[in-house]
């Protein structure tokens, strides 16, 4: 069974800072590249991060400077690095594994930057 489970999201002040996970299980993992998108209340998903297979990454311009993805493919898990955060970054946070099939999507983790 196909499983991406994001962990690691919150409440966090202004500021602060979080590390998402993302544990997959149930397929291939090191050959495919992986990413991060967010969802807020009425607006559409939207792409945070991604990382090839290579390690290669590429961040939204609301991302760059602030967030880090990364992988370790011995662990089967990618990871988002979240330094000072915005209430702006407020959302659901998904991972997700890139296939020509199809994304895989995990259920999300949500984060809140709030005083």
């Amino acid at each position: 069974q196909v499983q991406l489970v994001e962990s690691g999201g919150g409440l966090v002040q202004p500021g602060g800072s979080l590390r998402l996970s993302c544990a997959a299980s149930g397929i291939i993992f090191s050959g495919y590249a992986m990413g991060w998108y967010r969802q807020s209340p009425g607006k559409q998903r939207q792409l945070v991060a991604t990382i090839t297979s290579g390690g290669s990454t590429n961040y939204a311009d609301s991302a760059k400077g602030r967030f880090t993805i990364s992988r370790d493919n011995a662990k089967n898990s990618v990871y988002l690095q979240m330094n000072s955060l915005k209430p702006e970054d407020t959302a659901v946070y998904y991972c997700t594994q890139y296939r020509s099939t199809g994304n895989y999507w995990g259920q999300g983790t949500q984060v809140t930057v709030s005083s």
